[in-house]
Parts: structure tokens; sequence; C-alpha cells
């Protein structure tokens, strides 16, 4: 739901009574993951996705149904290929979708409004929900903010057992940490006690960084790529005469300063990127040298194999070790047999998904690896256990 919250935030203030259906388990070969959604409002309008096509319009008349009889419902699609017109997904594989209706006067509004008012501003935020259990239980809210742990961060619960909404808001704290969308299972007085409850936990959290060393025309090519694929991007450089927002319109963030000093102040995280387009030594070594040691997601520096030879040789003599330099993506990119910034900005962007989500980079044709895999995927999480 919370993939959609600029939209549906926009619904809950103009009062609009509405329907989502959020996906939340996958199967095989499935097109979405866990916490996209589609929306229904009671006029028809429609946003979002599950499915990328296969089973929108079912899902749409489920929105439909669930706004006229007020309660949240669990629909499976799988894949069918008996017959034409059956509904399925066409990929082969299986998804779970929690369909549940938001109007104005039901309970657990306040609580969803409060997650996609903080998903809408990029805020952190984790609102839990009941996918599975008792039907009085299944589609109720809670809802997360970054905060204490004694209890002042959160809003809302489901009303069953106090030390479900304990649990379950301890364990949303550990997906919002690690900006995670999935689900856990649970009994419902918060252990192993009580019916099972299976709880989706989907995580919103501000956009993750790419910061642009060497204000270059291929930087000018990455940022706006960069910004194409949901980053808050940064573009640094020493010289104050290329580091302007004439040439860089599409940057959220200019800066001129030296490389290494902005990035000893800066925050950064485990999903931040670091491109280091200067391909000059005396930016690149005092710059690396401090990258490489960062917990971030992903280095990238520009150059040709010669000048990456020599930068790693000048890197070791300031003392960066060999498991250091093994982080090191140099020449950045993949190899598209890229040419113009475009194309090179291309490339790298391609290396920085892979990276993240855990692909080979090699073509799917022929090959025998998933089409959708990503290194963040667990399975549900089961409290109680000793897993």
């Amino acid at each position: 739901m919370l993939d959609i919250a600029d939209e549906l935030h926009r619904w809950v203030e103009q009062g609009r009574d509405f329907a989502v259906a959020t996906v939340v388990a996958v199967g095989g070969s499935a097109p979405r993951r866990p916490g996209a959604a589609l929306a229904v409002d009671a006029d028809g309008t429609a946003i979002g996705s599950v499915s990328g096509g296969c089973v929108e319009g079912a899902v749409y008349d489920l929105c439909q149904q669930a706004l006229q009889d007020g309660e949240s419902v669990l629909e499976r699609f799988g894949y069918s290929d008996d017959d034409a017109f059956a509904v399925g997904l066409t990929c082969g594989g299986v998804i779970d979708i929690l369909v549940t209706p938001v109007r104005a006067a039901d309970r657990v509004r306040p609580d969803v409004t409060a997650a996609l008012e903080a998903a809408a501003r990029g805020e952190a935020a984790a609102m839990a929900r009941i996918v599975s259990g008792p039907a009085e239980l299944v589609g109720r809210a809670l809802v997360v903010r970054p905060g204490s742990s004694d209890g002042s961060d959160v809003r809302g619960g489901f009303g069953a057992h106090p030390e479900l909404d304990r649990t379950v808001a301890a364990e949303a704290r550990a997906f919002l940490d690690a900006g995670r969308t999935g689900t856990l299972e649970i009994g419902e007085q918060g252990s192993r006690c009580g019916a099972p409850l299976t709880v989706l936990v989907e995580s919103s959290v501000p956009p993750p960084r790419m910061i642009v060393f060497g204000a270059i025309d291929f930087a000018s090519a990455l940022v706006r790529i960069g910004k194409f694929l949901g980053y808050r991007v940064t573009v640094c450089d020493a010289r104050p005469v290329f580091a302007t927002e004439a040439r860089f319109p599409e940057a959220d963030e200019i800066v001129v300063e030296w490389p290494h000093r902005y990035l000893e102040r800066t925050e950064v995280d485990a999903r931040t990127v670091l491109c280091v387009l200067t391909h000059d030594a005396k930016f690149d070594v005092p710059l690396l040298q401090l990258a490489l040691t960062l917990p971030v997601a992903y280095v990238g520096a520009m150059g040709s194999r010669r000048t990456h030879l020599d930068r790693n040789e000048r890197l070791r003599q300031v003392g960066v070790t060999e498991m250091e330099l093994a982080r090191l993506r140099s020449p950045i990119g993949l190899d598209l047999g890229a040419r113009t910034p475009e194309e090179t900005a291309l490339s790298i962007a391609a290396e920085i998904v892979a990276a993240r989500r855990g692909g080979s980079g090699v073509s799917l044709t022929g090959a025998h690896t998933p089409i959708h895999h990503d290194v963040t995927a667990a399975p549900p999480r089961r409290i109680g256990s000793v897993a």
C-alpha cells in the first residue's frame, strides 16, 4: 500500500472511500513483490498495480466488492493454462493478495492514514496488517514510526491482546530499520499462544542516496537515470565552474567541496551508492580510501583499465586493504559497449541494480537463472521459533 502513498494520501484528504489490494506473498516468477498495491475508489478510479496486468481486472472487482461489503478478503492467484480466459498469472507464479476497504467511518482508517501521510512526506514508517487469522482481526493495522521502544512511536493496535501489539511493534521496528517489507507468523497472544496469525509489515523509508562525484557530462546523464530509479541524487565537485544548477537541473543537491571532505561529513547508509567519475588521482585516492571503509551498498569508479590498475596501486600505498579493494567496482558499470554519456549512465545503473537485487548481469536469453530474485528476500519469520 505504501508504494502508492502519494495518491492514496490525496484520496484520504479528499475524504474518499477506497479499497486497497496489496500483494502479501509471492511464489515462483511473480511480477510484483510484497507491498505492491492497487487501489480503487468508490467512483471506480484505479491506481497502482499488483501483477503487471495479469489479474488486475479480477482484483479490481474484488476491491469494488470489498467496498460494498466492508470486509477484508485474502485471495490467491496462480497459474492456469486449462482455460485461455481463466484469471491467472501467465508467468507461472503465485501471489496472495489482501483486499482491505478503507472508509471514513472505519476504525482502521486513522492508522492507515498515519502511515500514508508519513510515506507521502518521505518519512520513515512501518505499517503492520493482519493478513490471515480470525476474521475479526484480518485487515487491522498498527503503525510504527522511528522513535523510542516505550510504545510512544506506535499508533493503533489490533485490539486482541496487549502482548500481540507489543510483539508486532517490535518486529515492525526491525523491518523498518532494515527498510524491508515482508511477513511474519505469530500467535494471537503475541507468541506461540492463540490462533495463528500472518502479519504483513510494509516499510516506507526515505529515498536512498546516490552521490555522484565529478561534475562531468557523464554525471549529468547519471543524475537523470538516478532520479528515474528513485534515488535522491547529490553531485559533488571541488570546481565551482562545473558544479552548477544550470548543468545539473535535476540533481537534488549540488555541493562544491573536495569530495573526500564532503563524504566525511555527510550521512550515508546501507542503501547509499557512491559513483566516482572524477578519474583524477588527487580526488579519487582520498575519496576512495574513505569510501571503501563505509557500510554503503555500492562504490564504483570511472576510468580505463590502466587508470584502474594505477589507482589500485595508489590506494594500496595509502593503506587500503585487498578486502576493501575487492568492494570497488572499477571500471564502473556493466559491459554494454557503451560510448555516449547516456549509454554509460545506463551501464552504471544496470550494475547498481544488479548489485542491489543479486543479478548476474548476463543476458536472460539462454540463461537458466531466475528472472525475479532479490538479495533481501526472506521467508516469513515465525515468532518463537529457533530459526
